[in-house]
């Protein structure tokens, strides 16, 4: 679910600008970092920080928000 997050992000500029700026991360650190399960888990984290976002992306992918918070905890979150 973490990729599939970071795919997400990736389509939604604004977004995954503000999640670059939060995590330190720039675009070629995204692909070098895709494999982690910490940043996987930073990925959901910053989902769930933001309502409109999470529901728009448990909409695009079909999943309950509690998916994504079992996931994050799953992860390490």
């Amino acid at each position: 679910m973490g990729l599939k997050a970071l795919a997400f992000l990736a389509g939604a500029p604004e977004p995954l600008e503000r999640f670059m700026a939060v995590s330190g991360a720039d675009a070629g650190g995204l692909r070098e970092r895709a494999s982690e399960p910490a940043f996987l888990c930073a990925v959901l984290e910053f989902l769930l920080t933001d309502e409109g976002l999470l529901l728009t992306f448990c909409e695009t992918e079909s999943l309950k928000p509690e998916l994504v918070h079992r996931a994050s905890h799953a992860l390490g979150g």
